[in-house]
């Protein structure tokens, strides 16, 4: 455990640093920050597997569910990358977070307050995919792409028997249990349904589209959305 806590510092650590380089570029240049996508996913569906492939093929930095937890749950990591912006950056994005706790009146413990206030840094910093962790009730959504994958149960099932070597029964309650939990997480910290589509701007079948299908159909949805949002002053 400890050699993991390490691995994930190290990662945060070593993705500070490429932030403040790109920070440094965006003041230079002036740009606009670049975008960010959410990804929600069923147990199975294949959806974490899209994510990676997604930041490969579209050149964005990936964020999973493991590392913002650790971060969330650390106050002096959590610094860090609250530190990683500069201070205007840092206004506009608790000005956001404000408004996300008085409209959704969320009961702010300090999970919650660091979770927030580390995914409103992420989603500033922009170019980046953001796994879990309900990260699509976090950022605004005029600049977020939002998506959700989900699958019948026996594809899920199927993938989760190849993914870890399970039995079928072990694998049912593996995807019964793992959606529960979240199910459970987002209610009681964002007071959200979870598979409520309103929350999203592009829910998808695996199960129909396939892995690869759904790779270039959300590509293809995201380039039409990213056209629109670059165009935006």
């Amino acid at each position: 455990m400890k050699t993991q806590t390490r691995s994930i510092e190290k990662l945060v650590d070593e993705q500070l640093k490429k932030w403040q380089i790109q920070n440094r570029e965006l003041k230079a240049e002036k740009a606009k920050p670049g975008t960010v996508l959410t990804v929600s996913r069923e147990p199975g569906s294949g959806g974490s597997e899209i994510a990676r492939r997604l930041a490969r093929d579209l050149n964005m930095d990936l964020i999973g569910a493991q590392i913002i937890q650790k971060i969330a749950e650390s106050a002096d990591m959590s610094t860090r990358v609250i530190e990683s912006l500069d201070e205007k950056e840092v206004t506009r994005r608790d000005n956001w977070l404000d408004s996300l706790f008085e409209t959704r009146h969320l009961w702010l413990d300090d999970y919650l307050f660091h979770l927030t206030k580390v995914i409103g840094t992420l989603g500033r910093q922009g170019n980046i995919v953001i796994v879990g962790r309900g990260a699509q009730y976090i950022l605004p959504p005029e600049d977020t792409f939002r998506l959700r994958f989900i699958a019948p149960m026996e594809f899920k099932i199927a993938n989760v028997m190849k993914d870890f070597g399970s039995s079928r029964d072990e694998a049912e309650k593996y995807i019964i249990k793992i959606d529960s939990d979240r199910r459970a997480y987002l209610r009681k910290y964002f007071h959200a349904d979870v598979t409520d589509p309103s929350h999203y701007d592009m829910v998808t079948n695996t199960g129909k589209l396939g892995i690869d299908g759904t790779l270039e159909a959300v590509k293809a949805a995201f380039a039409v959305w990213k056209r629109k949002f670059d165009s935006t002053p």
